[in-house]
């Protein structure tokens, strides 16, 4: 049995990784000529460390993965903390620790482990076609690729995804700007094991570690869409839009350097019920594209590969029964995880500023029970407990 492959990102790795393991033969086509991955950094929570561990990459991940003891938001003001708590408890609960990366390191780790060599690059998917036998698909370039069943990880602007829904479906500006980037910790900013979270105003400015003694840093502002803001006016736009706030947050934006911080206006697509059409799989941002608000885009979608995987492993009723049973398993997983980080982002980012302020007052009292508990359902409802 064969899988074609449309997309090398994370989702798309992870599902090559996860269907060899099965013993499955697999392509990848990838769009654009080199991987630039967007974004300076991802969060991978222990469901997502648990199912990269599955895939044997556990003590690749760790090797990439930041020191992060703690968790800590403080007062925009004055830099005081608001609450802050060991992560000690998570980790006893759930059975692993979580991991920011560095995003292009994440992705070069499953690039790597696969074997790059095997991407076939510069391959825009234009049209699927299929039949009972299997599934063909056609790039820009003319070239064509056949296989048993096809897995659609091409990313929030899907082509697949027109093709299974027979519709295009609009993303939705959640209302707010996201920059971000790495810097060498310096604990004048923040402690380094610490994720360490600024909030005020409906703003957040947050620093996570990563490996090699640096912090991914985060600035979220909400704006409306199309400024004329780039690189060249980045550290005058976090100035104006941060003035006020305390010495740590100024030294981080003079430190930040603006060539290699990204600016990304952030959306995600509602949340839809039909992720296969035949031997055609939608997996990852094709499938659930989500804001990052609880960190847990890139971990969704290596889960998505592994029940895949695992599906199309131990199921014997052909290919298009497993696709169907992978969708069952994973929509209402993926439709709370979109929703959960859709009221997360309204809650922070001051959708209702009564609502907002209310969750800046529960901070004050806040022991850490409650911020874990509910982080700890959102890893435990993953597919490897």
């Amino acid at each position: 049995m064969k899988a074609i492959i449309i997309g090398a990102g994370i989702g798309g790795m992870s599902s090559a990784i996860a269907l060899e393991k099965q013993g499955i033969q697999t392509e990848v086509y990838e769009a654009v000529k080199e991987m630039k991955p967007v974004g300076a950094a991802i969060s991978i929570w222990p469901n997502g460390v648990k199912c990269l561990n599955a895939l044997g990459m556990g003590a690749k991940i760790k090797a990439l993965g930041g020191d992060m003891r703690s968790m800590a938001y403080l007062d925009y003001q004055q830099g005081s903390p608001l609450t802050q708590f060991s992560m000690t408890p998570l980790i006893q609960r759930v059975g692993e620790k979580p991991y920011p990366v560095v995003r292009a390191e994440l992705q070069n780790m499953l690039i790597d482990h696969y074997g790059k060599q095997r991407i076939q690059f510069g391959k825009r998917l234009t049209a699927i076609d299929q039949n009972p036998q299997g599934v063909t698909v056609t790039f820009d370039d003319g070239t064509h690729a056949q296989g048993d069943f096809l897995i659609a990880a091409d990313g929030t602007h899907s082509v697949a995804r027109h093709y299974v829904l027979e519709e295009s479906l609009p993303r939705r500006y959640a209302g707010y700007v996201n920059w971000n980037g790495l810097v060498g910790i310096d604990e004048a900013i923040a402690p380094a094991a610490q994720w360490t979270t600024f909030v005020g105003e409906g703003k957040r400015v947050s620093l996570m570690p990563v490996s090699n003694n640096r912090f991914y840093f985060f600035f979220d502002v909400p704006l409306p869409t199309g400024l004329p803001e780039d690189r060249a006016t980045l550290r005058h736009d976090l100035q104006r839009y941060f003035a006020g706030w305390c010495p740590a947050v100024q030294q981080l934006i003079r430190v930040l350097d603006p060539m290699t911080t990204n600016r990304v206006e952030i959306h995600d697509i509602e949340p839809f019920d039909t992720f296969v059409k035949g031997r055609v799989a939608l997996l990852g941002d094709a499938a659930h594209s989500t804001t990052p608000d609880i960190g847990q885009g890139g971990c969704a979608a290596i889960e998505d590969a592994v029940v895949l995987a695992e599906i199309i492993g131990s199921h014997s009723l052909g290919i298009e029964d497993s696709l169907r049973r992978y969708q069952q398993r994973r929509t209402v997983r993926t439709r709370d995880l979109v929703l959960k980080a859709r009221k997360r982002c309204e809650i922070t980012h001051a959708k209702d500023p009564q609502q907002t302020e209310a969750w800046y007052q529960e901070l004050r009292h806040e022991t850490g029970e409650r911020i874990l508990a509910g982080m700890c359902e959102t890893i435990e409802g993953g597919p490897l407990g």
